[in-house]
């Protein structure tokens, strides 16, 4: 049996880099993740770098912006996954770079962890934040380095949890605000299974140079169709209050940054149906829960369940 490669995450204490940690250990790859000292220092991320190192994970310290550091960290792996916050997307090319000295990784995953940068139709502000993450891609391939983007469309803890309702902390028992006409397929992923998914990429050659989208059929909705889900299962009808897309639009352009962000990428998923108008073809993608049947992926329907 091969060995596993090595990996090294980088921003491993972020939203999903921690998933993508937890994974890698679990499946047996020597893991290692890049630590700042001001991470060890911080209350919670400290704690979650020192449950990395009780879990058997190797923590190195460096800095994104630690030249040195960075291509010494690389220098111990095989295979880097980027899984760098919103603010730091554009600093990436550090890390190509980085990868280019040292001259021995396999494979490069930058951090995108949402719907395919390159096929969306985003308005501003979150078409430039796409263009950025597009512009990472680009720089990637022509420094002539393997690499796997991966498309993990939405976050159940970010829309599931909510039932996309600002400010709750839960699904809506009374009403409900949809955006559009609700229609619009959108793909919902728990956080474990984009983890889970995106390691079992790491040592498959089906995916090098490939887009590996995350769409397990059942995880794929239209916003009308998750309420309809949520409403059989509290047993009651929902109060429906559609906002058209035109007042989605202005309240897009009137929103404070980084707000304005976030809602122009829910308008591009929700209204738009940027992660499903358009078919994976070979050439260029693959379909995770089709190369990897075997994992047993929560489903909308399961992690609503948590809510009733």
């Amino acid at each position: 049996m091969a060995e596993k490669s090595k990996i090294l995450v980088i921003g491993g204490t972020g939203y999903i880099g921690k998933f993508i940690v937890e994974a890698s250990i679990k499946a047996g790859h020597p893991t290692f993740v890049l630590v700042r000292e001001s991470t060890v220092s911080d209350p919670v991320k400290g704690k979650l770098a020192e449950g990395f190192k009780n879990s058997g994970a190797t923590l190195v310290h460096g800095d994104l912006y630690d030249h040195e550091s960075l291509v010494k960290a690389i220098k111990q792996v095989d295979v880097v996954i980027s899984t760098v916050g919103f603010g730091q997307v554009n600093d990436q090319g550090k890390i190509i770079d980085a990868i280019k000295e040292a001259g021995n990784v396999k494979k490069f995953y930058p951090s995108e962890f949402g719907i395919d940068v390159d096929r969306q139709n985003a308005v501003e502000p979150g078409k430039s934040a796409f263009a950025v993450k597009s512009r990472i891609r680009r720089a990637t391939e022509a420094a002539g380095i393997p690499y796997t983007p991966l498309v993990s469309n939405a976050f159940a803890g970010y829309f599931l949890a909510t039932l996309v309702q600002p400010g709750a902390t839960a699904p809506p028992r009374d009403k409900v605000v949809i955006w559009g006409d609700g229609n619009a397929k959108a793909v919902y992923n728990e956080e474990h299974d984009i983890g889970t998914f995106t390691i079992k990429t790491v040592d498959d050659p089906r995916t090098l140079n490939k887009v590996v989208y995350i769409m397990p059929p059942k995880n794929i909705a239209s916003f009308n169709e998750l309420v309809a889900i949520w409403e059989k299962k509290i047993g009651k009808t929902l109060e429906k209050e559609y906002i058209p897309e035109e007042q989605v639009l202005k309240n897009i352009q009137e929103a404070p940054t980084p707000l304005n962000v976030a809602l122009s990428i829910r308008h591009s998923i929700l209204v738009n149906g940027d992660s499903t108008n358009f078919t994976i073809e070979p050439s260029f993608g693959v379909e995770a829960s089709e190369l990897y049947p075997d994992v047993k992926y929560t489903t909308v329907e399961d992690y609503l369940d948590r809510f009733v």
